[in-house]
């Protein structure tokens, strides 16, 4: 097993090159947890966007002068592949990266044209990526650089728990992402060993749930494929590295689901104007959805891993938060097909404070009956009471308004 002494020195090996995060304190999520306190260590601020470069540039340096030579390859859903590129390129060690199709693009274009490694997409999912990367490697004679079943990337890893202790002295439990094990197992060590009493709370997404799942069946397993916006997570089966160490170290592990993901990087985005990956978002989305009660009363701290988020799902997760909390909604409006009802109607929406995103006028296509048209209005409103005085307000005018859901 990776030790404390391990991780010591992979601090003093790693430091000047990577900057310590910050772990500022919530109030708001303190209030709203009924924590003691709650912080957040903030590893989505790292060069690469991601925790993994730490893990990514200890092993860089453990390499002979002979394996830097040769190169590396890693098989990576896009944060080990940008830390591994950028240390790769900064050491001048050829980097290639297979990564899985489907990978977002911010990770693809980070890793091939910012930190210039050769980057190979292939397989639907980070397990087919990885047989690629190893193909490769025995083809080119390379280097494999894994992504969490390594001493020295665990080691790596673990250096987050040194900082955090050190900047909340007080910590009682803290929650940490779980895909393969590599990061829960080097930041549980270094606190466990550290200070016992603190408590290490893994979380994971619910659809591919691959750790909790080996630890229920008392060996490593290995999961059908799983679908997640928490991609740097969905690892269908963990290192026989660091299923014993989470099963030494590791309190519990809990899940969350895609809702309940999405909610969390909506939050995290409002309140702490953080721009956090869905998987850097499962340790908060448990917290604030209740499944981790021990840490009520407590100094919490949440491991925030990644923040590199296809700019895609930022806007769907905002459209689809907007409409949950009732800031957006879509109403159909039946109304008598006469000149000038829809300015009555639009006027009538101004009047009531509300904004027109869009508007559809539908006579040929709608359910209504000749003289009556439907009218489809997308708005902006401020919450569920004022979507409710709105459709009042035209019923009062006559008008029939339903909400799509």
């Amino acid at each position: 097993m990776v030790t404390l002494q391990d991780i010591l020195a992979a601090r003093e090996r790693i430091r000047g090159a990577i900057r310590p995060s910050p772990c500022p304190a919530s109030d708001y999520f303190t209030e709203r947890t009924r924590c003691s306190a709650v912080a957040f260590k903030m590893e989505n601020l790292q060069r690469t966007g991601a925790f993994k470069e730490r893990g990514a540039l200890n092993k860089l340096l453990t390499l002979t002068p002979e394996e830097k030579a040769r190169g590396v390859v890693a098989a990576s859903a896009g944060n080990h592949a940008q830390g591994l590129a950028y240390h790769a390129r900064r050491l001048g060690v050829k980097a290639t990266i297979v990564m899985p199709e489907r990978t977002p693009l911010i990770k693809v274009s980070r890793t091939r044209d910012d930190y210039e490694a050769r980057v190979v997409l292939k397989g639907a999912n980070f397990d087919e990526a990885h047989a690629e990367a190893l193909r490769i490697q025995a083809q080119e004679n390379l280097v494999f650089v894994h992504p969490f079943n390594d001493p020295h990337v665990i080691a790596g890893q673990g250096t987050i728990g040194l900082e955090l202790l050190e900047q909340v002295p007080f910590v009682d439990l803290v929650l940490v992402p779980i895909g393969g094990g590599g990061l829960i197992s080097g930041v549980a060590c270094a606190l466990k060993e550290t200070n016992p009493r603190i408590q290490v709370i893994g979380v994971q997404a619910a659809s591919i749930a691959s750790m909790k799942s080996s630890l229920e069946a008392g060996q490593v397993t290995e999961l059908a494929p799983g679908a997640t916006i928490a991609e740097g997570i969905a690892v269908r089966k963990p290192g026989d590295l660091t299923f014993p160490m989470v099963r030494k170290y590791v309190d519990e592990i809990v899940t969350v689901d895609e809702e309940e993901i999405a909610n969390a990087i909506l939050l995290l985005l409002e309140q702490e104007k953080s721009v956090v990956e869905g998987a850097g978002a499962v340790g908060l989305a448990a917290l604030v959805n209740g499944h981790v009660p021990r840490a009520v009363g407590r100094n919490a701290v949440v491991l925030l891993c990644g923040g590199n988020i296809d700019m895609n799902v930022i806007s769907r997760i905002i459209e689809r938060g907007l409409v949950k909390a009732g800031r957006l909604v879509r109403l159909e409006v039946s109304m008598p097909d006469r000149p000038g009802m829809l300015a009555r109607l639009t006027a009538q929406v101004a009047e009531q404070r509300a904004n027109v995103v869009e508007i559809h006028h539908n006579r040929a296509f709608s359910k209504t009956g000749l003289g009556e048209a439907m009218v489809g209005l997308t708005l902006e409103t401020t919450g569920r009471a004022h979507i409710q005085e709105l459709i009042a307000a035209l019923a009062r005018q006559g008008w029939q308004a339903t909400e799509e859901t």
